[in-house]
């Protein structure tokens, strides 16, 4: 098994939304899985929660929506 830290397949971000799509192999193939988050600035650190409020959903439905879209291309060229 290898040591290493996976890295995410590919990153969306639109401001403060963030999709990180991740490439996961299984006995079927690949297949890509998803994680959305918020990131804000605690003092002088930045962090990451998966709570939403609601003037974020418009550009969570952006963020998901280019994931989406992402994956489906990538999953199309395998």
């Amino acid at each position: 098994m290898d040591n290493e830290k996976q890295r995410p397949a590919h990153e969306i971000r639109y401001g403060r939304i963030k999709a990180t799509i991740w490439q996961n192999d299984s006995d079927q193939g690949a297949f890509f899985s998803v994680q959305f988050c918020r990131l804000y600035k605690t003092g002088d650190d930045w962090r990451t929660t998966d709570s939403f409020n609601r003037d974020d959903l418009p550009l969570l439905s952006r963020v998901a929506d280019k994931a989406f879209d992402w994956m489906y291309a990538s999953a199309e060229s395998n």
